[in-house]
């Protein structure tokens, strides 16, 4: 985008910009959603960024009103460097990693990490993660009834003392002055906001007739599960708000510390941060017909990598009413029970089991038994094509995981069977809407 696009943008305050950049205004040192309901600022007064992070390097603070901690997240920067966008994701989801931790993660020095987060972002990756941290602080002191002492361990911080040093220095507040009520024994309930449109009929019609019994529950306006993360366990039910382009989560945890990435996971299962505009504009352009365009696409995601191998492998060669079975069959058997259903099983679990009571060819079974010892034997693989050496595991089923698993936004199954038929009555040329085929993948399965 241009000045003059940005500033046609602020002014019209166009919701399918908000979260896109951010606009920061000198004369007062606040920063603002382009969707901000204040009076609109002189245009030679402001400044325009398109992380909340940047404009806090910056030395402006976030906005009260419009609440830039709140709005959806930014994919300016993806395809830029996908080194730099693994380690946002880990700077975002594991607060407690070093950097030198995950500059192992990602296979390089934390010196050329440095050097990375400083040419693509313009500022140090613990920075970064200081910033973010904050943000994620800020709406919690918002919109729910931890105590700031909860809150700091939510975020990563040591200590409420740590947490509000870190307050009056970036943000020239305090956390008092952030929260206005106090629900105290209230559930926790957290607004995840998205940029309209967003097609919550497709999405949820996908996950329910994919949701395994005890473990997912789908309704007319919601989606629910019990996860686990990192050690940890919960429950979480996310409710479709139209009216205020949000989804507004319940969500029960047993480890607070787990808090920012399981909220990240959740974004990502219910695809809150994708620019449907853009991509719509997209599959226009590689010849999806405009009548049959679902507006407002979105990735139904699965809660992690190894479950959606898992699903993956099961379903293979058999219809998706056969496979749920299967995963229903492997939860109830090999689950974990908690007070609000059954958990995915780990991998330990499942490679140590008996699974004749899995009605597949044996071959099928022997596949995810391997598939089930590798994880539990490496844990999760540096790069998801290294599975390819499993016998059984060919690159149908590692890319539905990426698809799903990880929701990778550039995933093109042409050899699905659906998709072949589609192909064969409409002209597509899906190397046009790269870096998002995956969203032509499930546009194409939506018009069978």
């Amino acid at each position: 985008m241009n000045q003059q696009q940005y500033q046609q943008a602020r002014l019209s305050r166009d919701r399918r910009f908000d979260g896109r950049f951010f606009v920061a205004v000198k004369t007062t040192g606040i920063f603002c959603r382009p969707i901000c309901p204040a009076v609109a600022p002189k245009e030679q007064n402001v400044e325009y960024y398109l992380l909340a992070e940047q404009a806090m390097q910056a030395g402006f603070r976030p906005c009260l009103r419009c609440r830039p901690d709140s709005s959806p997240q930014s994919w300016a920067w993806k395809g830029v460097d996908t080194s730099v966008e693994r380690a946002l994701r880990l700077l975002a989801d594991h607060p407690e990693l070093s950097l030198s931790q995950i500059a192992d993660k990602l296979g390089m020095t934390d010196r050329y990490l440095r050097k990375l987060f400083q040419q693509r972002i313009g500022m140090a990756p613990k920075r970064y993660q200081l910033f973010k941290q904050l943000l994620q602080a800020k709406q919690l002191l918002h919109q729910t009834h931890l105590s700031v002492e909860q809150v700091a361990l939510a975020c990563g911080f040591q200590s409420a003392r740590r947490l509000q040093e870190n307050f009056r220095q970036h943000l020239h507040l305090s956390p008092g002055q952030i929260r206005h009520h106090a629900n105290a024994g209230q559930p926790m309930q957290i607004q995840l906001s998205f940029r309209p449109p967003y097609h919550w009929p497709m999405l949820r019609d996908f996950l329910a007739q994919r949701a395994i019994a005890d473990m997912e529950w789908v309704t007319q306006n919601s989606y629910a599960r019990v996860f686990s993360y990192g050690g940890g366990q919960g429950y979480f039910c996310a409710e479709y708000q139209a009216d205020k382009h949000c989804f507004n989560v319940g969500l029960e945890l047993d480890d607070l510390s787990l808090l920012t990435g399981v909220l990240t996971h959740i974004r990502r299962v219910l695809d809150l941060d994708a620019d449907t505009g853009l991509i719509g504009e997209r599959l226009r352009q590689a010849g999806v017909c405009p009548e049959q365009q679902v507006e407002g696409l979105r990735l139904p995601g699965v809660w992690s990598p190894f479950e959606a191998g898992c699903r993956a492998i099961l379903g293979q060669q058999v219809s998706v009413k056969a496979a749920i079975g299967q995963v229903s069959l492997l939860v109830n058997q090999l689950g974990g029970q908690g007070e609000k259903g059954r958990y995915f099983p780990t991998p330990e679990a499942i490679a140590h089991a008996d699974l004749s009571f899995l009605k597949m060819p044996a071959s099928r079974r022997d596949t995810l038994r391997r598939f089930a010892e590798y994880w539990a034997t490496f844990g999760e693989p540096q790069e998801p094509d290294d599975l390819l050496t499993l016998k059984g595991i060919g690159p149908w089923t590692v890319n539905y995981m990426k698809l799903r698993g990880y929701s990778n936004p550039d995933i093109w199954l042409d050899t699905d069977l659906v998709i072949k038929k589609q192909l064969q009555q409409q002209q597509v040329d899906a190397e046009r809407v790269s870096p998002w085929r995956s969203y032509l993948t499930f546009q194409l399965w939506s018009q069978a």
